[in-house]
């Protein structure tokens, strides 16, 4: 049996409106929740960048997993907001933990999918027997230029979690990727803020590659809808998520324990992954979960998960996504431009 043996997660506690953003640019608040489906979003402080919040969600994951960190082999972070454009974070993060030196690191990236990709290596391999545990995070400080309907969602957060063979929580059942070279979304080196082709980000590349990349995962399992618990998919914002369930034949039920972000924005390569960690917070044992992130450029990742009577024996041992998500401390726009660099203080 190979699996999840321990998930943790973290989102910062500032938060922003959606009116609070609107009234800046003088565009209609409840238009725009309405047709986002989202009505805040995390922001991170100064002090914290995807590599602080990839190491408080990997924490959690340990203390559920409860393994000694050294036996962890592989460190992945994927993330499209790294501090350094060149130094790894993931170096950072395993020698915090204790893991290093004697560990692979690396850092992914594939625009919001590159969470889910870590997932999904560290997984091969385990399975394939060449480390014993493997430690896959997805964590980003999303960047939104001013006015661009991308600023009201891209938000912070992460999610971290350790497969493993023996102890597992949830098992994986199957895999299953799809990918096509479709540009919707891209941000060239030194640029501040990322370039999307707004309609075109839909159809071609959100609902093309979630969709299919979801059906390909259930015909290899031999599932339907009918034989899932819950679903989580990627969520650049509260609506396409919705709809991509609907099509694929969920109910509600099925999929709003993952939907986070109304809540919490579009935490970027963080994003599926922390929709899941939302499920693991509730699931019972032989619940069976889905997963499909996506990542522009454009790529979908889909896991099929069974529960085991583990996860509720360590679930409480770390923080839930509720609690994290209760924290909240509402700030003006002034303070999210400061705190997101979009206001640059003078050195002279």
């Amino acid at each position: 049996m190979t699996g999840i043996v321990g998930y943790g997660c973290y989102v910062p506690k500032r938060r922003i409106k959606v009116e609070e953003i609107a009234a800046q640019w003088g565009e209609d608040a409840e238009s725009l929740k309405s047709s986002l489906l989202v009505r805040e979003k995390t922001v991170p402080a100064k002090d914290e960048d995807s590599v602080t919040i990839a190491y408080e969600a990997a924490r959690n994951a340990l203390k559920r997993a409860e393994i000694d960190p050294k036996e962890i082999g592989a460190v992945y972070i994927g993330s499209e907001s790294k501090p350094y454009a060149v130094k790894p974070s993931a170096t950072i993060v395993a020698d915090a933990l204790g893991i290093a030196p004697v560990v692979h690191v690396a850092d992914y990236e594939f625009a919001c999918k590159a969470g889910s990709e870590t997932v999904f290596v560290v997984y091969g391999l385990v399975k394939s027997g060449e480390i014993k545990y493997g430690l896959g995070i997805g964590s980003d400080t999303s960047q939104g230029a001013p006015k661009d309907p991308l600023e009201y969602t891209a938000a912070a957060g992460g999610a971290a979690f350790i497969m493993g063979n023996d102890n597992v929580l949830a098992e994986v059942v199957a895999t299953y990727s799809y990918t096509t070279d479709t540009p919707d979304f891209w941000r060239r080196d030194g640029q501040s803020y990322p370039t999307h082709t707004g309609p075109f980000t839909g159809a071609p590349a959100y609902f093309n590659h979630t969709l299919n990349s979801a059906k390909g995962v259930m015909e290899k399992a031999k599932m339907t809808p009918k034989d899932i618990t819950y679903c989580v998919f990627h969520q650049p914002n509260g609506a396409f998520p919705l709809r991509a369930s609907k099509m694929l034949g969920f109910k509600k039920e099925q999929f709003e324990p993952g939907w986070v972000a109304p809540y919490i924005g579009n935490t970027y390569s963080g994003c599926s992954l922390l929709g899941l960690a939302s499920v693991l917070d509730i699931a019972k044992a032989n619940d069976i979960i889905l997963v499909t992130s996506f990542g522009s450029g454009a790529g979908s990742d889909s896991f099929i998960f069974k529960v085991t009577e583990r996860l509720a024996k360590v679930r409480n041992n770390a923080p839930l996504l509720k609690h994290y998500a209760d924290r909240k401390q509402y700030i003006n726009y002034a303070n999210y431009a400061f705190l997101r660099g979009k206001i640059k203080m003078r050195e002279d």
